[in-house]
């Protein structure tokens, strides 16, 4: 459920305002709203410290600590990260430099720049021509070496004469030295791998404070927190104020609470105006609380006068994933991988999350059974097959269409049960009734089913159009309102048609994906070469789960998210309750 609000206004003297903002700290209940948000920020320093804080946590999230603690100081730990990770990213640009220059001075072998310099000035000046293949024999001088070959049939030579110029065929060309031999290039990468060696075994030392670099970010965090309520306040010379939001459950302990502090205040508690938007929490049943991790990694909140659709996300997406998944043998790597790897698992995707992809997988294999499938493997004869004969896909389609017309009703006679005594709520329960109808016009469409008086879906079109377009806008001029029904419906249909239709997805995406799932194990099993076959089955299988994870977010999080929200009305305008609160204990931040 979505936890009642009530707005807080509380005004103390000026000089207990310090004392106010900490009391409601330890409070860790109000939902602090600035009365001046333009002021109400934090110091960019200490921001940009907290995001320095974070990058370099990520950095050494994945490096194993290694060696001994270094002698850092905690305020230098962060940059020290940054710089390592920044000087590493320019010493690896600048071996892909050196080692293309290297691939470039193939011809030079490791002829040394020392080298000819010291016989220059011995009187022996050696040079170089690219002289054509046919014509090298051609060269006359004291000394013709033919180092390699060129391109376009032609070929390095160095020549030697000491006592005039050479005498050069047609077509040679002078070959100017490189700036750097082969061997001065080859010592300069050398240097840079030791380097990134000493950098990466620095970074395994630092890896070691992890966890006292959180705690200096949280520490940061609070103080940042702290800052921003204290701009965000409203001040004058006597008296200073500061506003925001407390659950209602919570609010009559507020003013006992300040007063317990030895802090005399005026606290003044009021329900949320209509035009107001209140932070949204939502307390969660404990079997929906799984689908609280999707939430928050789509970052999606709904709105304070919103629905709390956790518990029929917690029942439609893992049906939804497991038609589309369609193998109880996927459904097994979904539960049983999460559940014998959790504790390391979940610290990386939340426990929330490892959780909802456990129940995905244990549904997933009870449609698997009655699909009959194991990694595309059919076992025995399947209740509902899954495959591409026409039986299969109409059976398939016709589950998939029922279960959308539910799914979609349900949205609506939900908002006709938020709506009532409203007369409006009629208006739902029209489009409740009218896509139980529109169901039977998608089955005559995509199935050919029959659609005539003897079906119920004519009546409920003509039940469920009357109702939606009678009261959808009441107003006193009766005329007017069936207009702006009139107008809207248009529209609403095609809407509907197209959301009940949409459910297709999991029959296509489903069929597809034990379709893959078998075309993989007849490619393995055609090869009778047995480590091909190993190799073709954890490629192809994992391959197909990866894709059936894809689908999973981009399909059956779609059909919630879209579909039944759109139809329940959802917004997702809402915005996380998050109270002014201590990040960390006295004990740690000391």
């Amino acid at each position: 459920m979505i936890v009642p609000m009530h707005k807080a206004f509380v005004v103390v003297r000026s000089e207990d305002r310090d004392r106010l903002l900490e009391h409601l700290r330890e409070l860790g209940v109000v939902h602090l709203v600035p009365v001046h948000p333009a002021r109400a920020v934090a110091d960019e320093r200490t921001l940009a410290r907290i995001r320095d804080i974070e990058r370099a946590t990520r950095v050494l999230s994945g490096i194993t600590p290694a060696g001994e603690r270094p002698d850092v100081p905690m305020e230098e730990v962060a940059q020290t990260v940054l710089d390592i990770q920044q000087k590493t990213a320019e010493h690896r640009s600048r071996l892909i430099t050196l080692n293309r220059q290297l691939d470039q001075m193939k011809t030079w072998g490791n002829v040394r720049l020392a080298q000819l310099d010291n016989l220059r000035k011995a009187g022996i000046d050696v040079r170089f021509y690219s002289v054509p293949n046919a014509q090298v024999s051609r060269i006359e001088a004291e000394c013709v070496h033919s180092l390699a070959s060129l391109p376009g049939r032609r070929s390095l030579v160095a020549v030697i004469d000491r006592q005039a110029d050479p005498q050069l065929p047609e077509g040679a060309k002078s070959v100017p030295l490189p700036q750097e031999d082969a061997p001065s290039i080859r010592a300069k990468a050398d240097e840079i791998r030791v380097a990134i060696k000493q950098d990466a075994a620095l970074l395994g030392r630092l890896a070691h404070l992890t966890r006292q670099m959180e705690t200096r970010r949280l520490r940061l965090e609070q103080e940042a927190d702290y800052s921003a309520a204290l701009r965000g306040s409203l001040g004058t010379d006597d008296l200073s104020a500061v506003q925001g939001w407390i659950p209602a459950e919570q609010s009559d302990s507020l003013e006992a609470g300040i007063a317990s502090a030895g802090i005399a205040a005026a606290v003044r508690l009021s329900e949320p105006a209509e035009d107001e938007q209140p932070p949204t929490q939502i307390r969660y049943p404990g079997w929906t609380r799984p689908v609280k991790g999707l939430f928050e990694l789509l970052g999606m909140v709904a709105g304070y006068r919103e629905f709390d659709v956790s518990a029929p996300f917690m029942i439609a997406l893992p049906i939804f994933a497991a038609m589309l998944i369609s193998d109880a043998g996927y459904g097994a790597v979904l539960l049983f991988v999460p559940l014998l790897g959790y504790r390391k698992i979940a610290p990386t995707l939340g426990a929330e999350f490892t959780k909802l992809l456990m129940i995905v997988g244990a549904v997933a294999m009870i449609w698997g059974g009655l699909c009959a499938s194991f990694f595309g493997c059919v076992l025995y004869t399947p209740p509902i097959p899954v495959d591409l004969s026409v039986q299969s896909r109409e059976l398939v389609m016709r589950i998939s269409f029922v279960m959308g017309a539910i799914h979609l009703g349900i949205a609506q006679l939900w908002q006709a049960v938020a709506l009532y005594p409203n007369l409006r709520f009629l208006n739902k329960i029209g489009w409740a009734v009218f896509l139980v109808g529109m169901l039977g016009v998608v089955m005559m469409f995509v199935l050919g089913n029959e659609m005539s008086w003897r079906t119920p879906w004519p009546y409920c079109l003509i039940v469920g159009a009357t109702l939606t377009i009678l009261f959808r806008d009441l107003r006193r001029n009766v005329f007017k309102s069936i207009g702006l029904g009139l107008a809207d419906f248009p529209l609403s249909l095609l809407s509907s048609f197209s959301d009940v239709i949409s459910y297709v997805r999991l029959m296509a995406v489903g069929l597809a994906s034990s379709v893959l799932a078998v075309s993989f194990n007849e490619m393995a099993m055609s090869t009778g070469f047995w480590p091909l076959t190993i190799v073709i089955l954890i490629f192809g299988h994992g391959l197909n789960l990866g894709l059936a994870l894809i689908a999973l977010f981009a399909h059956g999080v779609r059909l919630n998210i879209l579909e039944f929200s759109s139809n329940l009305g959802m917004q997702w305008a809402g915005y996380t309750y998050a109270p002014f609160r201590a990040r960390i204990s006295q004990e740690n931040a000391l």
